[in-house]
């Protein structure tokens, strides 16, 4: 259609059909297409408000009546389980094992890790910058690196501007290549999942406040870290030497600690 054409029915009719059984693509949906037609707006292209806004407009129609599904968590490896698995995973020599490693160790989503560009990352002070573009929440996100991350990016070769590229030129590996590894190694989880794992961690086996882990994962709450730590990412608390040590449950691993993501490793 015609950007200048589009009305709130044609809106409705678009989002109804997932409004309640795949909301989170329904929401998303909704967003990316307002956000077109403010930019349509912006430059001329239509005039009059926007029939994709939520508030005041669609909400009218698609929460009146509706009990939007509940939303299905990623499944999760147990805690208990880690450090089984994670021994299998460092003996597997594929690409997607090595990001679903990276993935583990930084708490970083699917995508990010996939996605991460050499440039983005500084060996020498252990610092892995995401830009805000790449961000779900639209922020710079800065992950501290541990020693174990810093010897998986020197083991690899630098074949392009991607950490992790695909045998696709100008490409970044796969989804598929690393939601595929858990299952390869027996166990019905998801990459994302692994997220999860870290923040039940976390929560059970370390005295972290909650800001910590929360930024740890970029899923920064105004209300729970503040202004000052939103802006400051807490780097410096998340980088702090801890002489203490945890044994996890399993044959003989023992895990030292660093800054929160340095206790994960």
């Amino acid at each position: 259609m015609v950007v200048a054409d589009i009305e709130r029915a044609h809106i409705v009719k678009l989002l109804e059909p997932i409004w309640t059984t795949k909301h989170e693509t329904a929401s998303r949906v909704r967003l990316h297409t307002e956000r077109v037609v403010d930019l349509a707006g912006v430059k001329g292209l239509r005039n009059g408000d926007n029939p994709a806004r939520l508030k005041g407009n669609l909400d009218l129609t698609l929460s009146a009546g509706h009990k939007v599904a509940k939303r299905k968590h990623h499944k999760a490896l147990p805690v208990d389980d880690m450090p089984d698995f994670w021994p299998r995973l460092k003996d597997q020599d594929t690409l997607g094992a090595s990001v679903l490693q990276f993935l583990i160790l930084t708490a970083a989503r699917p995508g990010e890790a996939r996605d991460a560009r050499w440039n983005e990352i500084d060996l020498k002070a252990k610092l892995w910058t995401i830009p805000d573009d790449r961000m779900k929440g639209g922020k710079t996100h800065k992950v501290p690196l541990t020693n174990e991350v810093v010897k998986l990016l020197k083991s690899l070769p630098r074949m392009n501007e991607y950490v992790f590229p695909s045998p696709r030129a100008g490409k970044p590996i796969s989804d598929v290549a690393v939601s595929k590894v858990p299952k390869a190694l027996g166990r019905d989880v998801t990459a994302h999942g692994f997220r999860a794992t870290f923040r039940t961690w976390a929560q059970e086996h370390t005295s972290y406040a909650e800001e910590v882990p929360e930024l740890a994962l970029a899923r920064v709450n105004s209300d729970l870290t503040g202004t000052a730590y939103a802006r400051g990412e807490l780097i410096d608390k998340r980088r702090i030497q801890r002489a203490m040590c945890c044994r996890a449950r399993g044959p003989g691993l023992l895990m030292s600690h660093q800054t929160l993501h340095r206790r994960w490793q």
